[in-house]
């Protein structure tokens, strides 16, 4: 059962998170260039290199025997679920478009190479560094001998994410305010951040 908990943990985090990204609009705007089943095949390379090497990292530290390290390593994730959540609260400043990362991404869907590639590079330059990548870690932590299970949840959320902004991304943005997604991501952080930090201390 705690393969298939730690499966949907990571799902379900990766998949309302995903909604509405950057990474997402740029997975959109190769709709008309390829084929969808290439395009989510790019987005499922590009989860497994980026989502997957911080899971595995995660999973690293977390199986490390000093119990004291490992206690205040989880400590320091569920503070970090809440820090995100807070963080998704606070009105976000519009955002610049031509910071370093954002222009290269642009460059990048320009290249004339094969789509399924480019698609993969810009998922793993784009989730670097990013909430989804960073909970990744965080889960590694906490589950560090369920990293299968972890790595295929969030593959899924990143390509089931996509696939509604694909093929339902029309009819999603006139249906859903993008705002109660941003809601509902944040209080699943805030959750899970929480009552980590309660199982763990209490």
């Amino acid at each position: 059962m705690e393969f298939v908990y730690t499966f949907f943990v990571s799902f379900f985090l990766v998949f309302l998170s995903e909604l509405g990204d950057k990474t997402q609009l740029l997975v959109l705007s190769f709709s008309t260039k390829d084929r969808a089943k290439n395009i989510l095949l790019g987005v499922a390379i590009g989860t497994f290199f980026s989502h997957g090497l911080a899971i595995i990292f995660g999973s690293k530290l977390g199986s490390l025997g000093n119990e004291t390290f490992r206690f205040y390593l989880e400590i320091f994730t569920y503070i970090s679920f809440l820090v995100f959540g807070i963080i998704g609260f606070i009105p976000e400043k519009e955002q610049n478009l031509n910071n370093t990362k954002s222009s290269f991404l642009q460059k990048i869907t320009n290249i004339k190479l094969n789509y399924i590639f480019i698609i993969a590079i810009s998922i793993i330059i784009g989730e670097l560094g990013d909430k989804t990548f960073l909970a990744s870690l965080g889960l590694g932590i906490k589950y560090p001998t369920y990293k299968i299970s972890l790595i295929l949840g969030s593959i899924m959320g990143m390509v089931v994410s996509n696939s509604f902004a694909l093929f339902f991304g029309r009819f999603l943005g006139k249906k859903f305010n993008p705002n109660f997604v941003k809601v509902l991501s944040n209080i699943l952080f805030l959750l899970f951040g929480g009552l980590g930090l309660i199982t763990l201390i209490f």
